[in-house]
């Protein structure tokens, strides 16, 4: 394994987006008394004592669906002997079950069957470094981001030269996690036609080292993590657009009352939790060692 001091690892760590603020209302003039008070309304909802929060509280338990083939959002490891799924994302959902004062329950499932299960109430939310796109918004309820990624392809090293742009990688075969957002960042690139739908990251990396695509698209995170653990793969920056405002946690459509909750949580992260939280998970999935 390569050795990474932490002073690097901030080099690898994609940008973070935390919504901290609220959106303050307001006019020069005396707005209408109506308005007004819809306005404060809106400000002071107390999502904590709403039934729905009291439902969750009452049953002890908050139930995250995720894709636990993720590192270092969400993955298998061993804690105390016993299979664990632990990561970034799983770190902010603990968050979420220490607020509302109950245990944290995850349940493991392949990233395309999520938001279904999601629909079905096999769980309260689902985890899983999702996009809020168009499309998910008209399926399921999203909090505000918790962070941005940026993507980047993964080549062979023997590669690094040959695939520097969106252009180099027309018409080759290119490997995208089925049902992700990246699937359509990876048909931009290399056309629909080309591109290879796998559910599991480490099924794409085989195929590539074994020369089946010629690269993967991946969250940045995870690109320069795959590098730094394996001297045959590079992460290459092609200028990728993202397809999302970023990763966010995803409720059934119309649980409102649970989407304001995690809000406000997200809310009290700070900045320095986070990057945090993300540095962890890295060590822990032997991204980065710790020195």
């Amino acid at each position: 394994m390569k050795k990474i001091n932490l002073k690097k690892a901030a080099a690898i760590m994609m940008s973070l987006v935390m919504v901290l603020g609220i959106a303050s209302c307001g006019s020069e003039d005396t707005a209408s008394e109506a308005s007004e008070a819809e306005d404060n309304t809106a400000e002071t909802v107390d999502y904590e004592n709403s039934e729905r929060i009291k439902e969750i509280k009452e049953s002890g338990k908050l139930v995250v669906g995720t894709s636990a083939d993720y590192a270092p959002f969400e993955f298998h490891t061993k804690v105390d002997g016993e299979d664990t799924i632990v990561g970034f994302d799983i770190a902010i959902a603990q968050k979420i079950a220490d607020s509302l004062g109950v245990e944290l329950e995850v349940v493991d499932m392949a990233f395309d069957s999520l938001l279904i299960s999601l629909d079905n109430g096999d769980f309260d939310m689902v985890m899983a470094s999702l996009g809020a796109t168009e499309e998910r918004k008209k399926a399921v309820d999203f909090s505000n981001p918790y962070h941005q990624s940026t993507h980047l392809v993964v080549v062979r090293a023997e590669d690094a030269d040959k695939y520097t742009t969106a252009e180099s990688l027309k018409g080759k075969p290119v490997a995208a996690q089925k049902g992700a957002t990246l699937v359509p960042e990876a048909e931009k690139v290399a056309g629909a036609e080309n591109v290879v739908q796998l559910v599991k990251v480490n099924d794409m990396v085989t195929e590539l080292l074994n020369g089946k695509v010629e690269a993967i698209v991946l969250d940045s995170v995870i690109a320069n993590g795959y590098e730094a653990v394996n001297d045959e793969l590079v992460a290459v920056d092609i200028g990728l657009e993202p397809t999302s405002d970023g990763e966010c946690i995803a409720c059934k459509k119309g649980d409102t009352d649970l989407v304001g909750y995690v809000n406000e949580v997200i809310a009290g992260i700070s900045e320095d939790e986070i990057n945090q939280m993300l540095l962890d998970a890295q060590i822990l999935a032997g991204i980065i060692e710790e020195e």
